[in-house]
């Protein structure tokens, strides 16, 4: 038998061929026991040949089964005459050179009968011998080969893998639409503190939303492990990767289709930058332009809406802060990506027509929030009973902040999805001006860091261990005060949550989460 290519092949044709051959051994082996006395034996001239091409693809249907085990028996006996014919009485020279080319029969001289039974005696124990070892052989393959199979199509990919048809199924059900013209948005930073709550609203009214996270260790990643776990309950799939991976974004892209895309990824924190500036530009920057180029490259462009931040303001004595106000004084590293990222924005827009709405968010505070923040610190040190540190400005004044409460964040973010105009770019080229956006999302309603203390201790009954010092010159601005009016008209965006409410509902989450067994 002659196996065509079969020096040539991929792990799959080799695999094949082992089978086949070893199934051909097992048959030639069964053969001898069929040979009786006087029968005749005939072997076509014309041996087949297997082309092992045609055996890949059309070995498991049933007009071919037949046609190949034919082949397969055929070749076994033809193989069986040429290795016995010295043993076999009664054939010439001639006939046993010429014996697997030459049709016609062949007889069979007739042995003694003792010798006939002994023969038949060796010949079963060596071939059933024979064919358990080659059965064994051939099992094995068959079931390496079905091994292979199943990894290959039907693997479980881990949490931190791309690719494989798990992983797809994952992100594909995750994007999936539950209502007429719902948004297909992926959610850059899905496991952080307002990507888990705008991923979490946009699935409760059907929009399809995947999720992206590298779960970094700025802050204690369990927090995120959790959050990505309560994601998961509601049908949400976050993707382990970071936005600076090319190969990760083009691998969404090409397998899903975004209306939108939701950047909040970034490396937040004003006084880190101080201990870790590349993380900031390698987050802010780089990041933010590796998803301009994915979404560039997308075919339709997604609409974008961004996270800035409120700290573009810098060192801007106007106050309330307004859209149009000079953001050209950052105060702290982080402000100043922050403002480069608005600057890169322009760009992209001009360039290649993506949709780009930018949010300057003023502190944001709620359950699931970040560690870092001051009130969850100040909560969390409160509760162990250690002393807190409350910063003062010139003069012994107070600082303040425009805390925003989430909720009425996340109703700013889905607005503006909802608002954003479509991108006009087409693979990577501007067809027409597209809309490039900013606004401010706070409360409008600055209140003083001791009062923010004062409420803690009412909602936890416990008081606070206060340690009273100036503000260092770590970039930290006295006073943000945002101005909505934009917002407003323009998206709908209307605050509702005063500080105490909101208050009371992250500190009824945190003794939840921390199980500290504390009612308010």
């Amino acid at each position: 038998m002659r196996l065509s290519g079969f020096f040539s092949l991929d792990s799959d044709h080799v695999l094949i061929s082992c089978i086949l051959c070893w199934s051909s051994r097992i048959l030639g082996t069964l053969l001898p026991s069929r040979v009786k006395k006087k029968e005749d034996l005939s072997v076509n001239a014309d041996v087949p040949v297997l082309h092992f091409s045609q055996a890949k693809h059309n070995l498991c249907s049933p007009q071919y089964f037949w046609k190949y085990s034919e082949v397969l028996e055929m070749a076994a006996l033809h193989t069986f005459l040429k290795s016995n014919q010295q043993t076999i009485p009664g054939l010439h020279s001639d006939t046993q050179e010429n014996c697997p080319l030459t049709p016609g029969k062949l007889k069979l001289e007739r042995s003694s009968y003792v010798s006939r039974l002994w023969n038949r005696w060796c010949l079963t124990s060596i071939t059933w011998a024979k064919i358990f070892v080659w059965g064994f052989v051939l099992v094995a393959l068959m079931a390496g080969f079905l091994f292979k199979l199943i990894l290959i199509n039907h693997r479980v990919v881990p949490t931190n893998s791309w690719g494989g048809l798990s992983w797809q199924m994952q992100i594909k059900h995750s994007c999936h639409t539950k209502r007429e013209g719902g948004l297909v948005v992926l959610v850059t930073g899905g496991a952080g503190f307002v990507g888990t709550h705008v991923s979490l609203a946009l699935k409760k009214r059907g929009d399809g939303v995947l999720g992206l996270d590298n779960f970094n260790n700025y802050y204690d990643p369990l927090l995120k492990r959790s959050r990505q776990q309560l994601l998961k309950r509601h049908g949400i799939f976050v993707v382990e990767g970071d936005i600076n991976e090319e190969i990760l974004l083009k691998m969404l892209f090409d397998l899903v289709t975004f209306t939108h895309v939701m950047h909040l990824a970034a490396q937040a924190g004003v006084r880190y930058a101080l201990e870790n500036p590349a993380s900031y530009v390698n987050s802010n920057i780089a990041g933010l332009v590796k998803v301009f180029e994915a979404c560039k490259s997308a075919n339709p462009q997604p609409s974008i809406v961004w996270a800035s931040s409120s700290s573009v303001y810098g060192l801007n004595a106007k106050v309330p802060f307004t859209e149009s106000d000079r953001t050209d004084q950052p105060a702290s590293l982080y402000a100043a990506t922050k403002k480069a990222g608005e600057e890169i924005a322009h760009t992209y827009n001009h360039i290649y027509g993506l949709s780009i709405t930018g949010l300057r968010f003023f502190t944001v505070y709620g359950p699931w929030g970040r560690p870092d923040m001051a009130y969850f610190s100040f909560t969390k040190n409160i509760l162990q009973g250690r002393p807190i540190t409350i910063y003062q400005g010139a003069n012994e004044s107070n600082l303040a902040r425009d805390f925003t409460y989430i909720d009425d964040i996340v109703q700013g973010c889905v607005a503006a999805l909802d608002t954003a105009e479509k991108s006009t770019g087409s693979g990577g080229k501007k067809l027409r001006p597209a809309a490039l956006r900013v606004y401010n999302l706070g409360n409008t309603s600055p209140v003083s860091v001791p009062t923010l203390v004062n409420i803690i201790e009412q909602l936890l009954k416990v008081k606070a261990i206060r340690k009273i010092v100036r503000m260092p010159q770590n970039g930290d601005v006295p006073y943000t005060h945002a101005n909505v009016t934009l917002a407003r008209t323009e998206l709908g965006y209307n605050p509702t949550t005063d500080l105490r409410s909101g208050l009371k509902k992250f500190v009824k989450w945190y003794l939840s989460y921390h199980n500290e067994g504390i009612t308010i």
